[in-house]
């Protein structure tokens, strides 16, 4: 573990907190720093695992804010610490891995980078295709306007960088590094994403559930090979392969109720070789989407179910049913705090407007690494998503225009200003809200 200290936060003192209103403060910084650092990350994306440059510059960064920084916890992740009196312990979580894609947003600053995949060996184009670039500028951004108003709140302040979120490995990385153990366990913990389906600026805020739990499945299905002429001579695993893919669409179907979300989805299907030959083998590979526990239990119980007692109907003995494996690549949905949620709704509602904040409830099965973190303890958390599409972007699609572009595209763009300053502001609220107490 590398430590820095860094003592000149009056560095960062541009406009005192008695002087400014917070949003003018953040536009202020904004201006003045923040934009040139997130055309910086957005120039620079690195891959999950593999995030040092970024790393070493959000250590920079936030070591100049007059934070205590760590460096290297679980693998390239950075923790910085501030210390302002008795109070709670609150963590703020920011991301900052980059995917593996070619930018092709045509933006003035897109990426030209390249990196070497620690997959597959191979060099590769990368871009911050998901907004994790307006999440470590607007952590950094957090932490100069946190410092830059001690007056106003006491507590110990720990903010998060955190890798490899896109490969859901770096938050349990930290956790297994006992980031808790070496740096206090919170009270509350805290996190955003940037979001292109909704309005630049607007933070979207659940009471639920606003990522959901992902579970990575594979079934391999063991037949007996035979001549494509003599199928009665074999146990053709594409045919009870085809036969389990159908019967697992029942499990949301007729299993889970029809208020309770749950996605059941086979990926890919690989088996065989040749027109004339019946292979002795299939795999099956699934994604699991649910937003409660007792959802996935009854999900990935019925998968197994399903998969076994196939392999019973097309005879197979029972050394030879249907294997099915559950990766460690899963993840538990995230699930916020209802009355925390309520309680920095209306923070940033009396502070930002009415109008800034809204409930939308997300439409997809996207999930998240940050539950890592907020269970086994169990920690108060809330997360939420900040707009980062301009409302003319949404008129000029609903008109029959070009369609938004979706995270992890090619063409991905969010709208820098409004998102970091907002994700700035809002954060700095929610943390003040909860170390004022």
């Amino acid at each position: 573990m590398l430590k820095r200290f860094f003592l000149v936060a009056s560095l960062i003192l541009a406009v005192p907190a008695a002087a400014s209103d917070l949003s003018d403060a953040v536009k202020k910084d904004y201006d003045e720093h923040l934009a040139g650092l997130f055309d910086y990350f957005h120039r620079n994306p690195e891959l999950s695992t593999v995030e040092h440059e970024t790393a070493r510059r959000m250590a920079l960064e936030l070591g100049l804010a007059g934070f205590d920084v760590a460096e290297g916890v679980g693998g390239t992740g950075v923790v910085a610490m501030l210390r302002n009196g008795e109070g709670p312990l609150v963590m703020m979580r920011a991301d900052m891995d980059g995917l593996p894609v070619e930018e092709k947003s045509g933006l003035e600053n897109a990426s030209l980078a390249q990196q070497k995949d620690p997959i597959t060996g191979n060099m590769v184009y990368t871009m911050h295709a998901c907004g994790h670039d307006v999440h470590i500028t607007s952590l950094v951004g957090t932490a100069r306007r946190m410092a830059a108003n001690r007056d106003a709140w006491s507590g110990t302040l720990m903010l998060v960088v955190q890798p490899a979120e896109e490969r859901v490995l770096g938050a349990a990385a930290m956790k297994e590094d006992d980031i808790w153990g070496r740096f206090g366990t919170p009270d509350y913990a805290l996190a955003f994403h940037v979001s292109s389906n909704d309005v630049a600026g607007i933070i979207n805020v659940s009471e639920g559930s606003p990522y959901a739990g992902a579970d990575t499945v594979d079934i391999i299905i063991h037949g007996v090979g035979a001549h494509g002429a003599h199928p009665h001579r074999g146990k053709d695993p594409i045919v009870l392969g085809s036969q389990i893919v159908l019967a697992l669409q029942t499990l949301v179907a007729r299993e889970l109720s029809p208020r309770d979300p749950g996605v059941v989805t086979v990926g890919s299907f690989h088996s065989g070789t040749k027109h004339n030959i019946i292979s002795d083998r299939a795999h099956l590979q699934l994604t699991v989407r649910n937003t409660s526990t007792a959802t996935r239990e009854l999900l990935l119980s019925g998968i197994k179910r399903i998969a076994e007692n196939m392999g019973r109907v097309a005879g197979l003995p029972e050394d030879k049913l249907p294997e099915v494996i559950v990766s460690n690549e899963s993840v538990p949905p995230t699930i916020n705090d209802p009355a925390l949620a309520r309680r920095l709704k209306q923070a940033w509602a009396e502070s930002m407007g009415d109008d800034a904040v809204v409930d939308i409830p997300t439409k997809g099965m996207g999930a998240e690494d940050f539950p890592f973190f907020t269970v086994e303890p169990q920690i108060t958390s809330v997360y939420w998503a900040i707009g980062g599409t301009p409302q003319a972007d949404f008129d000029t699609e609903a008109a029959g225009g070009a369609p938004v572009p979706s995270h992890h595209s090619p063409l991905f763009k969010i709208s820098p200003e409004p998102a970091v300053t907002a994700g700035v502001e809002s954060t700095v609220v929610a943390l003040i809200e909860l170390m004022s107490e």
